[in-house]
């Protein structure tokens, strides 16, 4: 315990506790008596200048006063901000952006994939106006009886939109029940369902070239019939064909006067009534005759006068000509007199090749002409495959048909070129057919085999554009050399 007390003391005296106590005090004087003159000399201000006080009091209470109508207009505007400061953003100008969509590199693939989801697409359309058209045409005599006794019922008491407005709701009930696994199905026509084949995961170089070609074909027909559509609209509306027009002018005319003058509850129900007798009356008589049709349907002679831009192209082309035949044939008959007179038929023309005149070419009678169809002939190559060379096997030049013969005329412009000429009777050929030069190759060829009884293989005139053309020609030219009784070999 002793030794506690000391150590006590000790620290006492080592800190001098006593010593800092008083300075404290003496400071605490010190900043007593500063207040206390600082006060001192603020009431002697106050005093020395009376007027100023009530001047500076009332900028402190209007400083107040703005600033708590800064704080409430504050709060507003970020109230009106958090309500609908959503909305006003959306209103706000901003630059549009262009953006540039990647064009997809051309697969076949891709493309026939594409085809099939627009036929997928444009399925429930075709198949609405598939129903319609069996609706007008009476397909079901009781569906058809039935739906037209309810429209005119609706019609004659002016429920015809809330009837259509029903249909559209009962149209997308039974979609709801469909998506939800309900299996409804009704249809005036009979769906036919189209075998589906099974994509093919590796296809042979041919088969992607058929492919692209048939997809390519269906969506050429297909923009073809839409163009169609929209140049008839297009010309229909531009007095292409004034008459026509004229006839849609005035019936604009007669219906906007019938309108300003009867009220729309009239109008409505003469325009209801008509469209049901049109629809399933009218429409059921002019299908079932069609000369009736081609005599008094009006919508249906306007559609089918109006001109597409290729048929007014070929209409144009063909005024052109009927113009400039007179002048023509005016200086031909003033300079051409001479062969007029020996010649009586065709103008006394002389068909001509690239070798000369075409009945010394191929050393005919000078009667033995080119048809109208081949007069500048069908490029092609020859393939005699009873020749073993090369330079005999294939031959190019162009083939000509004329009333009796096959004529090919080979384009070498060697010295000996004319033997290589061939003319054939169309007498003496055996058989005409298409035919296709390599298998391998998509298409149904480009090829012509012509059977004669001096060659052990049919010839065949190969790599032809114009395959179609040539084979009609020739072929009907030569079924009319064979049906035709008494006919004989003609001489050269």
């Amino acid at each position: 315990m002793w030794f506690c007390m000391e150590e006590l003391r000790k620290l006492r005296e080592e800190t001098n506790i006593e010593t800092i106590k008083q300075d404290l005090d003496k400071e605490r004087m010190k900043r007593l008596d500063l207040e206390q003159k600082l006060n001192e000399v603020l009431k002697s201000r106050v005093e020395d200048s009376p007027p100023q006080a009530p001047r500076a009091q009332p900028p402190v209470v209007n400083g107040t006063a703005e600033k708590q109508k800064e704080t409430l207009s504050s709060r507003l505007l970020k109230w009106l901000y958090d309500r609908f400061g959503v909305y006003i953003e959306d209103f706000r100008f901003q630059p549009e952006e262009s953006t540039v969509e990647t064009e997809e590199p051309l697969s076949a693939k891709r493309l026939t994939e594409n085809m099939r989801r627009l036929k997928r697409g444009a399925k429930p359309v075709t198949n609405f106006m598939r129903n319609l058209s069996a609706l007008s045409s009476w397909y079901s005599v009781y569906t058809s009886a039935i739906a037209f006794i309810i429209y005119m019922y609706a019609a004659w008491h002016g429920w015809a939109i809330p009837m259509f407005l029903f249909l559209a709701i009962l149209r997308l009930s039974l979609n709801y029940l469909i998506s939800r696994g309900w299996r409804i199905q009704w249809s005036i026509v009979p769906e036919v369902s189209e075998p589906v084949e099974p994509p093919k995961e590796e296809l042979t170089v041919s088969e992607k070239f058929q492919l692209v070609l048939d997809v390519a074909q269906k969506a050429q027909n297909l923009f073809g019939k839409m163009a169609d559509v929209l140049e008839k609209i297009k010309n229909l509306f531009m007095w292409v064909q004034p008459e026509i027009t004229q006839k849609l002018y005035v019936g604009l005319w007669v219906a906007f006067i019938i309108s300003c003058l009867l009220p729309y509850k009239l109008l409505g129900f003469f325009i209801g009534l008509y469209a049901g007798i049109k629809f399933f009356i009218i429409d059921f008589i002019f299908k079932s005759c069609p000369k009736l049709r081609d005599k008094y349907d009006t919508p249906y002679i306007v559609w089918t006068s109006l001109p597409t831009d290729p048929q007014l192209k070929d209409r144009n082309i063909v005024n052109l000509s009927r113009r400039v035949q007179p002048m023509v044939s005016r200086g031909a008959l003033a300079t051409n007199v001479t062969y007029s007179l020996s010649r009586e038929d065709d103008g006394g023309r002389i068909y001509t090749t690239k070798k000369g005149a075409f009945h010394e070419v191929f050393n005919l009678a000078e009667t033995e002409r080119p048809l109208p169809v081949c007069e500048n002939g069908w490029r092609c190559c020859l393939i005699n495959r009873d020749r073993k060379m090369p330079t005999d096997y294939i031959r190019n030049g162009v083939l000509y048909v004329t009333e009796n013969y096959l004529c090919f005329e080979s384009s070498s412009s060697r010295s000996s070129s004319s033997k290589k000429n061939k003319v054939f009777k169309l007498v003496d050929i055996t058989d005409v057919q298409k035919y296709k030069v390599l298998s391998v190759l998509p298409g149904s060829g480009m090829g012509i085999s012509i059977a004669t009884p001096y060659t052990q293989k049919p010839l065949v005139f190969g790599a032809m554009i114009h395959r179609d053309e040539a084979f009609e020609a020739i072929f009907t030219q030569y079924m009319k050399i064979v049906t035709t009784p008494g006919a004989t070999n003609p001489e050269p």
